[in-house]
């Protein structure tokens, strides 16, 4: 957290790549933030670029698309808000802290390169590059002498800086994680199930199972609810994606490649995220997963928000973390810590404002390779046919040991978005490094080169 900003006499001025929704609320909410400018947006699409400026109440007649560096600096220099079509353009301005929205893995990492090697603090919002190349990314950075970080918040982010306060403590992480922001919400009286636009309607036998969970049922029950919510949406990519960011940064890793992501009750969480010897499903402590929230329409969730499981070894310790809020397992050996909510690029502001003016990211320590997120067909694919990203219901994410770049690998899921497949593949096939065309002249496959061989993968 950043409760109060050092050198209150300055100001930090960023500019945003992309402007969805999530750098779009950046863009808002500086505009209430003294300390922190936005007076620069790139984006492809000028209409969402000016979208962004007139959401956050900025004048259109002070909004300038520019289509040269010299017309950017004429502008800035007359006050003026500015849009770039072109990236190259945003490096030789007045600029110190660029954040990164892309959401595309080759553009980010481009983006990210140049901000580097001119000097700027990088930010980090897209998830698709930072899960394949962020740890050579925050190397070269600290080479340089500049930040690079994710934000806060985006849930990795936010797990990052849970994981580090607790450990700081002497906290032992026993589970780390984030909760999906699709839930559960279970109601008696219909007899139904929903998640988002989905509906289920289990059977009658399956209702008992989404009482709480008994001591020693763990297992049996998660296994239970699972068959019986099939039929909604499940762990996605891009939830997993975000988990193997944390994981580099903590070394938190996946007891199993799909994740757990039992339907929980609050409450249960800290019976189910603990060993198995303690009555829970996991193979080992220090383990990241994810969490479906189950709860009934009166009932409050998890907002999409991040978690731990901790335990502590000091009695009296122990005595306060579950006497002063925290709900304890049976056994009263661990206890869960939980977050309710991550606001996006609301909360972002705070990453962008610690790297320029403190010269820090979320995390004292540097990510390393240790997982990721590759991918298996869930249909036969042929030779031509182009792959997808982390939403594509033709793929099948799992989070794995990380691997180098090697034709008898398997291949980061990012490396192959939007590339084609140059070989048949059977369903349930691991989609490996030969089997998709490598983009000519990609820095994102070169930056994986790179830190494979830096890290010595």
């Amino acid at each position: 957290m950043l409760p109060t900003l050092p050198n209150s006499d300055k100001s930090v001025t960023a500019a945003v790549i992309g402007t969805g929704h999530f750098a779009t609320a950046v863009v808002t909410q500086a505009a209430a933030i003294p300390q922190l400018h936005v007076p620069v947006v790139v984006d492809l699409n000028v209409a969402a670029a000016q979208r962004a400026y007139a959401r956050a109440g900025i004048d259109p007649a002070t909004v300038a698309v520019c289509e040269s560096r010299v017309a950017a600096l004429v502008a800035l220099e007359q006050r003026q808000r500015v849009i770039l079509t072109d990236a190259t353009l945003l490096w030789e301005l007045p600029i110190d802290v660029v954040l990164e929205s892309t959401g595309v893995p080759e553009a980010g990492a481009s983006h990210a390169v140049a901000a580097i090697d001119h000097g700027k603090h990088i930010v980090m919002v897209s998830k698709e590059t930072d899960g394949i190349v962020g740890p050579i990314l925050a190397e070269r950075a600290r080479r340089a002498g500049v930040v690079y970080t994710p934000v806060d918040g985006d849930q990795h982010g936010l797990l990052i800086a849970l994981v580090e306060w607790a450990r700081v403590l002497g906290l032992e992480v026993i589970c780390g994680g984030k909760a999906r922001d699709a839930e559960f919400v279970y109601d008696p009286a219909a007899g139904t199930v929903t998640c988002g636009q989905h509906t289920t309607t289990p059977t009658v036998d399956a209702w008992s199972y989404f009482n709480a969970i008994q001591p020693g049922h763990a297992a049996a029950v998660v296994a239970a609810r699972r068959e019986a919510l099939a039929a909604l949406p499940q762990v996605a990519g891009y939830d997993l994606v975000e988990l193997a960011i944390a994981a580099n940064t903590t070394g938190l890793l996946p007891d199993i490649p799909a994740t757990h992501t039992p339907a929980l009750h609050i409450a249960e969480m800290p019976e189910v995220f603990c060993s198995e010897a303690e009555g829970g499903i996991l193979s080992q402590p220090g383990v990241i997963d994810c969490v479906t929230c189950l709860r009934q329409p009166h009932e409050a969730g998890l907002g999409g928000g991040v978690f731990i499981v901790v335990a502590c070894t000091n009695d009296y310790s122990r005595h306060i973390l579950h006497t002063k809020g925290l709900i304890p397992n049976s056994r009263g050996t661990a206890a869960v810590i939980y977050r309710p909510y991550h606001l996006c690029g609301v909360e972002t502001p705070l990453s962008v404002l610690r790297a320029g003016l403190q010269g820090v990211g979320i995390s004292q320590a540097l990510p390393q390779p240790r997982v990721d997120v590759v991918a298996q067909t869930q249909r036969a694919m042929r030779s031509g046919e182009t792959l997808g990203s982390d939403h594509s219901p033709d793929l099948l994410a799992l989070m794995m040991p990380a691997q180098a770049v090697r034709p008898a690998h398997r291949l980061p899921l990012h490396m192959g978005n939007g590339n084609a497949l140059q070989h048949d593949l059977q369903s349930h096939e691991m989609i490996g490094v030969a089997d998709v065309v490598e983009p000519a002249h990609s820095t994102l496959w070169q930056l994986r080169r790179e830190q494979d061989a830096h890290f010595g993968l």
